[in-house]
């Protein structure tokens, strides 16, 4: 089956009465991009974002979009003609039902990272290069292993990864980071993460390694604003993993001392060009020294004790 994407150009104040009409029309399953919404986020959510991509700010910039799918037979087509008789700026394309289900996974190849791991998503076969692999099913939450930040701090935590060693991972997001801690043999990871699905995404990665609850538990919620939640989480690490953002870096970073035992490493990414030595003050204010700084494209990651 194939099916016409139909996307229309619109006025933000304009979304919900166009929506209305085009239901009169025949179409249905309406998909929203609004300029309105993706401005608030920037201004009133920057906990969960230090970098906008250039594409990405022009194409919400000056105007929203509705879009919808219908299907390319007669209904369909009569349907679009009524909307292309209401309304300018209609755009169109094909979208075969393949290439919903399928198509993205052509993206997601096996990634070798730093000199242990390789990232294989759950459909493609393990290499045999004698790399410990690392089983992901790419999803919704971030941590897939294609980004800098998280190839940065998979390659810096291989060399404290191992027997005994236990991890704390704020901001698990997919828990990439601490499942490829247990991979290399660590005995235990905690998550946590402010999105409310990482508990179950990172199960089910963590069980598509052989790895159960009673190795791999993970929380949600804010450790910054929860002091009970920080409580739950422990004490005593050996490591203590953080890919998130500048803004929660130099906060957390009065706090994570709390979680890491003597001699402990805190290993955090995420951190974009002219944030780093801003980042690195907060660290070394809070008592940590840098001991190591990796840097891939334009992102940076600090090894601290």
């Amino acid at each position: 089956m194939r099916y016409i994407e139909v996307c229309v150009n619109t006025p933000s104040d304009e979304i919900e009465r166009r929506c209305e009409e085009m239901t009169a029309m025949g179409a249905e399953g309406f998909v929203i991009e609004n300029e309105a919404d993706f401005q608030d986020f920037l201004e009133n959510n920057h906990q969960y974002w230090d970098y906008v991509d250039d594409e990405l700010e022009s194409r919400f910039t000056g105007v929203s979009r509705i879009k919808c799918y219908l299907c390319d037979d007669e209904d369909g087509r009569a349907v679009l003609c009524r909307i292309r008789g209401a309304y300018g700026g209609v755009e169109t394309s094909f979208v075969e039902d393949s290439d919903w289900e399928n198509n993205w996974r052509e993206y997601y190849k096996p990634i070798e990272v730093g000199e242990k791991l390789v990232v294989v998503p759950e459909w493609e076969d393990i290499p045999d290069d004698g790399r410990t692999a690392l089983r992901l099913d790419p999803g919704l939450i971030f941590g897939t292993g294609s980004h800098a930040t998280t190839r940065m701090c998979l390659a810096a935590l291989e060399k404290y990864a191992g027997e005994g060693k236990t991890f704390l991972d704020l901001g698990c997001g997919s828990g990439i980071l601490g499942i490829g801690a247990l991979v290399l043999g660590s005995a235990r990871c905690v998550g946590c993460d402010i999105d409310p699905k990482a508990p179950d995404m990172a199960a089910s990665n963590a069980a598509l390694n052989g790895i159960g609850s009673d190795r791999f538990k993970v929380y949600a919620g804010d450790i910054l604003s929860d002091a009970s939640l920080r409580r739950i989480l422990g004490s005593g690490y050996d490591a203590v993993l953080a890919n998130i953002v500048s803004d929660v870096i130099i906060p957390l970073s009065a706090l994570v001392r709390e979680f890491m035992k003597p001699g402990a490493v805190f290993i955090t990414s995420g951190i974009i060009d002219g944030r780093q030595d801003e980042v690195r003050a907060a660290l070394e204010g809070n008592g940590f020294e840098v001991i190591e700084h990796r840097k891939e494209e334009e992102w940076h990651c600090f090894v601290c004790r």
